[in-house]
């Protein structure tokens, strides 16, 4: 029996590892991709706000796909750890890539955001049948 939730925890964390890696992988594309564009067109500060978070839904929503994909079970769970761990690894790696680390209450909003999109996204995978 103890070998038996070992091994079921290991996939669990098995299937979270991979769904941060390609949410994390999303964004940092989608991001790359918009910085490029932004170069060439203006866009008012709302709409780079706006086209963020929707970089951020898209990611954690393929994301919460991926951790899910072998095992539909405890979408909630998975989805919100899923969003919180997508968070502060791309905060992290974001802030590396500009040199500059700071907390800020916009980060606990992301924390927070982030979580319900991952609940939301968990319990919409788990539910839906192929």
């Amino acid at each position: 029996m103890e070998n038996t939730k070992k091994i079921v925890l290991k996939n669990n964390v098995s299937q979270i590892t991979r769904g941060v890696l390609v949410s994390i992988s999303i964004s940092l594309i989608s991001i790359l991709l918009f910085a490029v564009l932004l170069r060439f067109i203006n866009f008012p500060d709302i709409v780079i706000k706006i086209i963020n978070q929707i970089i951020k839904v898209l990611s954690i929503l393929f994301g919460v796909k991926v951790t899910l994909k072998r095992d539909k079970t405890k979408g909630l769970l998975k989805g919100v750890l899923l969003g919180i761990i997508y968070t502060i690894t791309s905060y992290l790696v974001f802030s590396i890539l500009i040199a500059s680390f700071g907390f800020s209450i916009s980060f606990l909003y992301d924390l927070i955001f982030s979580s319900i999109v991952g609940l939301i996204c968990g319990v919409i995978f788990v539910n839906v049948k192929r």
